[in-house]
């Protein structure tokens, strides 16, 4: 397992459509443990595999102990809407306001490659909605409005997180938001 770089804003592999896994053979299972080992050091809730720069269908999810993989997840149903302030581990010090359904029902492989069936509401429900759309290669801040967008892209050009080569190397130590 290993601690990866997550990528930033502006990086390009954050605005690919991943590619869709044919089996969850040992290099998948490398990648998933990367991840959760990436997103733990990082203290996010949620963690893409393009973040980390490989654009494959696969993301990770830990909130408290409900920890879960989704290889090629696919949103079968979905019902409400709510808003709530989001952050990501690739906007470090961003957060605005998203708007997402209050419950889905999503189909993805696990690990082992066995079909599972997810039924989310709540924090759960925005957290993998906010992954499978990394994974399509959007961002939180394309939910929001040109103005606000543009607003908070300024807004991180001035943080001082907009690196020349989009990475951020994480350590466990260290104390990233999102």
């Amino acid at each position: 397992m290993a601690v990866l770089p997550i990528h930033l804003l502006g990086s390009p592999v954050l605005r690919e459509q991943s590619a869709t896994i044919d089996s969850a053979d040992n290099n998948t299972r490398e990648l998933v443990a990367d991840l959760f080992e990436t997103m733990d050091a990082a203290e996010g809730v949620g963690l893409a595999a393009n973040q980390v720069g490989i654009a494959r269908r696969v993301a990770v999810v830990g909130l408290d102990d409900d920890r879960f993989v989704l290889i090629n997840p696919v949103v079968l149903e979905s019902d409400g809407k709510d808003t709530a302030e989001e952050g990501c581990l690739s906007i470090p010090d961003i957060y605005a306001d998203v708007t997402r359904c209050t419950s889905i029902v999503v189909e993805a492989l696990d690990v082992d490659g066995k079909r599972q069936r997810i039924e989310a509401d709540g924090l759960k429900a925005r957290v993998i909605q906010h992954e499978i759309d990394h994974l399509d290669g959007l961002l939180f801040l394309d939910r929001l409005s040109p103005f606000k967008r543009r607003v908070l892209t300024k807004r991180w050009k001035k943080s001082g997180n907009d690196t020349p080569n989009h990475l951020l190397d994480v350590t466990p130590a260290s104390k990233t938001s999102g």
